[in-house]
């Protein structure tokens, strides 16, 4: 299965847009953003190409984008342990891990004095500069109870933080659950949570009887609790109440890890020289941890500039991975037309540049998404994602566009994430 870097007739550009997959929606006439969206260039794609579905990590499992992105590159964890997307978080914003730290992903959060949640986002307009102050404040005011415990706290994209508990005596255990009611842990593997009765940050509670996941969830409760008296009368709330945006004042937790992680080498594991243009801190991780190189592709939104930096820095490898954000936020947020604008500015923007750069190369672009993200569930669903393998060596019957109904009748069919990469090379392999 493996592509020789030297003479290979084909290179690979893979192309996941987070949270693609979507159900119909009453706003935009019961059909899925997909489905509404003029996307000339990637139909383009799906006339000289051929379709599937794919069930990114397991069925009847709602995925977050870290275990769903480290499947669609191959790597499926049946055989060996998830770290969790804590830790992953902390490696791609570089923060210094040691065995028995504990890393959490974290969400500034809205809350009333009740512990009720408003927003789980805190309206998702965070500029940096306010969330690296409410960061200082907690970094040099939380005292933990435990005189041996100590805890960072690091900011990254909007409303993201990481966060890492040392302590002095023991090592830490990831055997704990979530503060943040939105998410499930499943043998490390963040799950989202569809059937939340009360949307109530919760206590976390040790999953095991050792004494370390006692001890890791109480400085996890201590921590939340000084995150709201210190937070909640903060400059930066004042100023933001002033505005009428809501208040950052919790920091909601998920997916505790302790594991360093050790994963064979992408580039070992495809005999390919691979490369990614990413943004967010857990793909950043993702790519650290594989061991893939990381090309400077512009800011998060600017398609533009990823798709003419990506066609060029193609020639100096066998495949680049690249990593959409847009969809996922809007159908968290339940915007299926900002979705739908979305898709739109992404075909436009980025599809459009990079097919007219790429001109007649051989070149196999395979185009998925990590999970389903519905606007009706405002959340990660178990839902298929859509599936193009598309270059011009795979001529089609049929007119057909990129979306999820077009790929319930793709002759791939319905294939696990972890065999698309193997199913692009058997593809391209049988064709040399």
């Amino acid at each position: 299965m493996s592509l020789d870097s030297t003479d290979s007739l084909f290179k690979i550009l893979y192309i996941i847009l987070d949270g693609i997959g979507d159900l119909p929606h009453s706003s935009i006439n019961n059909r899925t953003p997909l489905e509404a969206a003029s996307t000339p260039n990637l139909d383009y794609l799906a006339t000289n190409g051929i379709m599937g579905e794919v069930i990114t990590v397991g069925k009847g499992i709602a995925p977050q984008s870290d275990i769903a992105v480290f499947n669609m590159l191959g790597y499926n964890f049946r055989d060996v342990p998830y770290v969790g997307r804590g830790i992953v978080e902390s490696i791609g914003c570089g923060i210094e891990l040691k065995t028995g730290d504990l890393a959490l992903r974290g969400n500034f959060a809205t809350i009333d004095e009740n512990q009720v949640i408003i927003d789980r986002r805190a309206g998702r307009l965070i500029e940096n500069e306010e969330a690296q102050s409410l960061c200082d404040t907690l970094n040099s005011s939380i005292s933990l109870k435990d005189p041996d415990a100590s805890v960072i706290i690091i900011p990254t994209i909007a409303h993201r933080v990481t966060i890492r508990f040392r302590h002095k005596k023991i090592a830490l255990s990831n055997q704990i659950t979530n503060t943040d009611p939105a998410y499930d842990k499943v043998d490390g593997m963040g799950i989202a949570k569809t059937d939340i009765s009360e949307m109530k940050v919760l206590k976390s509670i040790p999953q095991d009887n050792n004494v370390s996941s006692t001890i890791s969830s109480d400085l996890v409760n201590d921590f939340s609790s000084q995150v709201y008296l210190i937070s909640k009368n903060h400059a930066v709330n004042k100023s933001r109440e002033k505005r009428n945006l809501n208040a950052m004042n919790s920091i909601l937790l998920r997916d505790a890890g302790t594991i360093i992680p050790n994963y064979v080498p992408i580039e070992q594991k495809y005999k390919m020289k691979v490369a990614c243009v990413v943004d967010m801190p857990v793909e950043i991780g993702i790519s650290k941890i594989l061991g893939m190189e990381i090309i400077e592709a512009g800011s998060l939104n600017d398609y533009v500039t990823k798709a003419k930096v990506t066609a060029k820095e193609l020639q100096k490898y066998d495949m680049i991975y690249v990593h959409i954000k847009g969809p996922d936020e809007f159908g968290h947020d339940g915007d299926a037309l900002g979705k739908k604008q979305n898709i739109e500015k992404i075909d436009s923007d980025f599809f459009g540049p990079l097919l007219k750069e790429l001109g007649s190369s051989n070149v196999v672009i395979v185009v998925s998404g990590d999970h389903s993200t519905p606007c009706i569930k405002k959340s990660h669903t178990d839902d298929p994602v859509p599936l193009l393998i598309s270059t011009k060596i795979l001529k089609n019957t049929r007119i057909q566009r990129f979306t999820e109904s077009y790929a319930k009748t793709g002759v791939i069919g319905m294939i696990n994430g972890s065999d698309v990469l193997k199913k692009t090379l058997e593809i391209m392999n049988a064709k040399k």
